[in-house]
């Protein structure tokens, strides 16, 4: 969810820096300064709180022998008539209505359902390409039409939980919600000393709505696999997993107050400065209330009035992209929800993020497979990249590799996409997603949270550098890592990035680009997707369901 934008600087300072910036990357003069983050009062059960959480997401999502009778009636009923509807309506009309038609009756039976359901169409919206674009399109308009609850109910939760009457904490409180989202709504407030704010608060009853939902999501599932053309690799059952996984610990904004101080840390330990990340409040941060420093800027589609107040918005994007992979692949932290309402580019060309509810963890050992996937996938090494897949939870723990990458065909000589025939093209497509799926291959939460915002990043691209040299920014980004990390990545990994080289010819060997195109523009990029995309659509699309 966004704070409110407008397009005043941030209050500066005659005072100089605040002492906390030794700890995050905040802005330079904040509301307040969290001296000792570590010791903030409402931070003391969070390792306990996230382990709870993380702890209920199996039990919940184990389909019982019969299903949870309050919520699956009203769920499955709902579902089931537009599963109905679509079978004898749209599924015999081409894939691509089809398609169409069933994702339209699928967000129309999630936003009756309500919070959780709202939510995983949300997430499910920033999947592009991961699943089918009609089920994307269709699902981004769960994203803006969530109603507000009312003042009286915002109220009340915020007197439960900061335990006093809302005139003592805040001056003013505006009574309309600067946005509106699945678990929580955000209003602009002013705290009794004067501090202008933003206020995250829960909606009533969610978690228990959540945790009933996602018993019935957990028992459906399963039936679905193979039955409806949405599936592909995140199948049904596994898309639930991962909605259990991310909205448990949204919840909890305790949580997501730790996350934001967490992943502040990381950019100033990384020196990545080009990112700020709003101060939560000492003390009014609660499970279901969290007060957050306000911050100013452009909207992250205003790419015009960027330019015009002389932002830079191609060192925007590089800033964006290295600090995420950053975080991912040093840290093991990442903000898993990049999209334009959850960012506001400031003043000074810096990026302000928001909203760290939904935050990518990886421990020691996935982080280094992670790591391992990037560095071969950058010197073109694949039996290395499925061993790292494998290893993230993308693949069995038994995988035969070399079969593997015989079936992918990976073994033999990479054709140009653009200039196969539309059934061919299909068939090739579908031979490796069928051999995917046979292998058991999966998408785990942290990889998926990665995969999504990179979709993000590349759709930024379009807007921020049309033009940009796609080889030469790899080139960079590896030459970044090379310089500022290669020592640790050796010693972690046993890989040295100065003495294995970028190799950009198995890069464009895995897009299908002839050798001697020594340069691709981000505009030229889109062109050929599209050329493809076309001839697949030309094709009748490619079946997703595992029956096919």
């Amino acid at each position: 969810m966004e704070p409110a934008i407008s397009h005043e600087p941030s209050p500066s300072s005659a005072t100089g820096p605040s002492p906390d910036l030794r700890f995050g990357t905040f802005t330079e003069r904040g509301p307040w300064v969290l001296d000792d983050p570590a010791s903030l009062p409402w931070r003391a059960r969070t390792k306990e709180l996230r382990q709870a959480a993380r702890d209920e997401v199996p039990v919940l999502t184990n389909p019982t022998t019969l299903p949870p009778v309050g919520r699956f009636l009203g769920a499955g009923g709902r579902i089931g008539a537009a599963l109905v509807a679509w079978n004898f309506g749209e599924r015999k009309r081409g894939l691509t209505e089809s398609r169409a038609g069933l994702s339209r009756r699928l967000r129309r039976c999630f936003e009756v359902l309500g919070p959780a359901y709202i939510k995983l169409g949300q997430i499910v919206s920033s999947g592009k390409g991961i699943f089918p674009d009609e089920l994307v399109d269709e699902f981004k308009l769960c994203r803006d039409q969530v109603p507000p609850e009312p003042f009286e109910t915002v109220r009340r939760v915020v007197e439960e939980d900061l335990g006093r009457p809302l005139e003592q904490v805040f001056s003013s409180f505006d009574r309309k919600a600067l946005a509106a989202a699945s678990i929580a709504q955000v209003h602009a407030a002013r705290l009794a000393t004067g501090e202008d704010v933003v206020v995250k608060v829960q909606r009533p009853q969610v978690a228990s709505l959540v945790r009933a939902d996602i018993r019935a999501m957990s028992w459906i599932a399963p039936w679905l696999v193979g039955r409806i053309p949405v599936a592909g690799l995140a199948n049904p059952p596994a898309l639930v997993e991962l909605f259990a996984e991310t909205v448990m610990e949204e919840l909890d904004f305790r949580l997501e107050g730790e996350n934001m101080l967490d992943i502040a840390h990381v950019l100033r330990d990384a020196g990545q400065t080009a990112i700020v990340v709003p101060r939560p409040h000492p003390e009014l941060v609660t499970r279901r209330v969290l007060v957050m420093e306000r911050l100013h800027g452009f909207k992250y589609d205003d790419v015009d009035g960027m330019r015009a107040a002389g932002i830079d918005t191609t060192a925007v994007l590089r800033a964006m992209l290295i600090s995420f992979l950053e975080g991912a692949m040093i840290y093991g932290v990442f903000h898993g929800d990049l999209h334009g309402g959850n960012l506001m580019v400031m003043p000074d060309g810096r990026v302000a993020l928001f909203d760290y509810g939904m935050t990518g963890r990886m421990d020691e050992k996935q982080r280094h497979a992670f790591l391992r996937l990037m560095m071969t996938g950058a010197v073109n090494d694949v039996k290395g990249q499925l061993a790292a897949f494998r290893d993230l939870g993308a693949l069995p723990e038994d995988v035969d590799i070399r079969r593997l990458i015989s079936e992918l065909k990976i073994d033999q000589p990479v054709r140009d996409p653009t200039k196969m025939g539309s059934q061919e093209l299909v068939s090739e497509i579908r031979e490796i997603l069928s051999a995917l799926l046979a292998h058991g291959a999966k998408l785990p939460k942290h990889l998926m949270l990665y995969v999504k915002n990179m979709i993000f990043v590349d759709g930024s691209i379009a807007h921020y550098a049309p033009d940009l040299d796609i080889f030469a920014e790899v080139a960079h980004v590896y030459g970044y890592f090379a310089l500022k990390h290669g020592p640790r990545i050796m010693q972690e990994i046993g890989f040295d990035p100065s003495t294995n080289p970028l190799d950009l010819a198995g890069m464009r060997a895995q897009l299908g680009i002839e050798d001697d195109i020594g340069s691709m523009s981000h505009r030229e990029l889109v062109e050929r997707r599209q050329t493809i995309q076309q001839r697949i659509e030309d094709a009748g699309g490619v079946p997703l369901t595992r029956g096919s």
